[in-house]
Order: structure tokens, then C-alpha cells, then sequence
């Protein structure tokens, strides 16, 4: 008998439509002699299945149940590729712990935590050999002396970034103070980000991206990296998906002892975190001093076929389909 699978997409933020997208790769790449695949949307407008004439069928939240032509379908386990709110944060995962349903990502409580950039850095602080840029983490209420605070503590040019958000929508470099309340006020209002804002020192290195995910076996695989190199200011949200502007190489041009490094600082992210499933770690590797500053983890990377982590998959000489066989099955034997 195939295990039931609901492959749940959509979401509350801008990432929406990355959301579809990364799902329906997904989709194209599940293997459904085994799985027995369930598309569920879950938006403001309600939480529903769409079948393949578009039919909608509402799911009954108190067990994340449907019915169909009066049968009632339950599920064996979720996977999770919700870019941002309500499925990289916890909510969705606290959810699914409550009614007993398995699901692919990290836990509510490392979800939670990961979406909040400045509390990510302070848990991570003391790995050996990982450095992270000077910062200031402003809550909404210092918004209005947010611009002094941060001239008072930290070095131009900074980043500006939404503390708890994703695809670096509301993110600005500043390289003049007087431009900062503007960046400031840019990373507040950004929708569903958290009110919070994160401002970091520049750090002039090779931008790198990288995942690691934990089989059914337990074993913890680390993924070839991708080298990032952009025609913009930084790899904003225009970078990352519009064709041309972004250069991306898998396996990126490393030596082994900065493989080796990075591996090892990865993997105690990872366990630090107590992660789950598949994560995606970025980094700089600083010019002149090569030492490894991290940037921020991703619980639910992208999954589109130009996306880094099936980049990865296919430069590590696996199938997309086994990689995602390989999640499911973790996630069934509680890996």
C-alpha cells in the first residue's frame, strides 16, 4: 500500500509563489510508485486539496483530514515547503505534533527559532573556526531610535535585513548613515516578518551556500557547496530569481581543507539546532583572512529545479527523487 503523502504549499507571505513552485518541482520528483501524493494548500483564503481538474476539497483541522466523494482520507506524513509563515516558523509543525502527524522539516521549537536571525546567532555563538558579523537586533519598539543605536555600536556599510524573514524581502545595504532610517523602515513594514530588524556589518568575502540533511539511517550528509556571485549590491530577492543576474556553482571551487572546515562547522550547526530533514547553511568565507562567518540557516531551502539545494543533490550524483524518498523515510522513523 502507497503511504499517504500531503505535500502542503502556499503560505501567508510574499514567498507564496516561490512557495508553488519549489512544491511542484517537488511534485514532479516524488516517486509515486511509493507515495501516494496529495497537493494541500494552505493560504488566508482557507486550508484545502486541489486535485487535477481543480477541484477544492476543505481539510478539517481538528486531524488534517479530507473528504472525498464521501471517503475519508487521512495522512502518513507531511512535507512541508512553505517558504516563510505559517511553515518555517513552528506554527505548522507545533500543529502537526499536536495531532501526531510526522512531517519532513525541522521541529516547532528549531523553526521558531531559525526565523529569528538574531537568536539563531546567539545559540550558534562559540563554534570553532565559525565567526559571525558585528550586529544589532532592534524590536519594534526602537524603531524610533533605531538609527542611533545602531551608529552608536556598529561600522558602515551595514546589512539591513527583516529579523524573521525569508528571501531576503525588506533587506537593504547601506552605505551612508543618513540612508539607514530608510532601510530601517523598509526591513519593519516588510508583511510577515516579525517586526523585528537586524542590522550586521559588512563583510567583504565569497558568498557560499550549502545543505546537510540527516537520512532514515541517521547518518548526516553534507551536500557539495554553491559559490554565489552576483551582478547586483548583494543577493537580494531580484538576485535570487531573475535569470541572468546571478552566477551559481555547484560544486563551488573550494580546496579541500575549506570543504573539510565548512563541513565540520555545518554539521555542529546542524546538531546544535537540533535540526531536522533538510536545512541549507549560507556563509562568507572573508577575503584575506578565509575565516567562515556565518549568515543565516534555511529550514524550508527552495526547491525549485534552479534552486541550490537540488543543485546540490544532483552535484553529489543522486537523483532528486531519491533525495526526497530519503526525507520522507527519516521523517517516518523519526530521524
Amino acid at each position: 500500500m502507497k503511504t499517504k503523502l500531503a505535500l502542503i504549499t502556499g503560505g501567508y507571505t510574499e514567498e507564496l509563489v516561490i512557495s508553488l513552485k519549489s512544491a511542484a518541482f517537488v511534485a514532479q520528483n516524488l516517486d509515486t510508485d511509493r507515495y501516494a501524493i496529495y497537493s494541500i494548500y494552505i493560504t488566508p483564503e482557507g486550508w484545502y486539496y486541489k486535485d487535477e481538474a481543480d477541484i477544492q476539497y476543505p481539510i478539517d483541522k481538528s486531524d488534517f483530514s479530507l473528504s472525498i466523494a464521501g471517503e475519508r482520507v487521512t495522512f502518513d506524513v507531511a512535507f512541508i515547503i512553505i517558504h516563510g509563515t505559517p511553515g518555517e516558523d513552528g506554527r505548522l509543525q507545533g500543529y502537526f505534533d499536536m495531532i501526531g502527524l510526522p512531517y519532513t522539516s525541522c521541529g516547532a521549537l528549531t523553526s521558531a527559532l531559525t526565523m529569528n536571525k538574531g537568536y539563531t546567532k546567539a545559540i550558534l555563538k562559540g563554534i570553532p573556526d565559525m565567526y559571525s558579523a558585528e550586529s544589532v537586533l532592534l524590536l519594534a519598539s526602537q524603531r524610533a531610535e533605531g538609527a542611533t543605536l545602531v551608529g552608536d555600536s556598529l561600522k558602515l556599510p551595514y546589512f539591513v535585513k527583516p529579523n524573521a524573514g525569508g528571501s531576503s524581502i525588506g533587506m537593504s545595504k547601506v552605505k551612508e548613515q543618513g540612508a539607514l532610517q530608510e532601510a530601517l523602515d523598509k526591513a519593519f513594514d516588510a508583511e510577515g516578518t516579525g517586526h523585528q530588524v537586524l542590522v550586521e556589518e559588512f563583510v567583504s568575502g565569497r558568498e557560499f551556500s550549502q545543505g546537510i540533511y540527516r537520512n532514515a539511517k541517521g547518518e548526516l550528509i553534507v551536500l557539495p557547496a554553491t559559490e554565489v556571485k552576483t551582478t547586483r549590491e548583494f543577493f537580494d530577492f531580484e538576485a535570487k530569481y531573475t535569470p541572468g543576474l546571478t552566477e551559481e556553482i555547484t560544486p563551488a571551487d573550494l580546496n579541500a581543507e575549506q570543504v573539510s572546515r565548512a563541513s565540520r562547522i555545518i554539521k555542529e550547526i546542524y546538531v546544535r539546532l537540533d535540526c531536522r530533514g533538510m536545512v541549507r547553511v549560507d556563509f562568507f568565507l572573508e577575503h584575506g583572512t578565509d575565516k567562515f562567518y556565518f549568515i543565516e540557516i534555511n529550514t524550508i531551502p527552495g526547491q525549485t529545479a534552479q534552486s541550490f539545494i537540488p543543485q546540490q543533490v544532483r552535484a553529489f550524483g543522486m537523483k532528486e527523487s531519491i533525495f526526497y524518498s530519503e526525507l520522507i523515510e527519516a521523517a517516518l522513523v523519526g530521524s
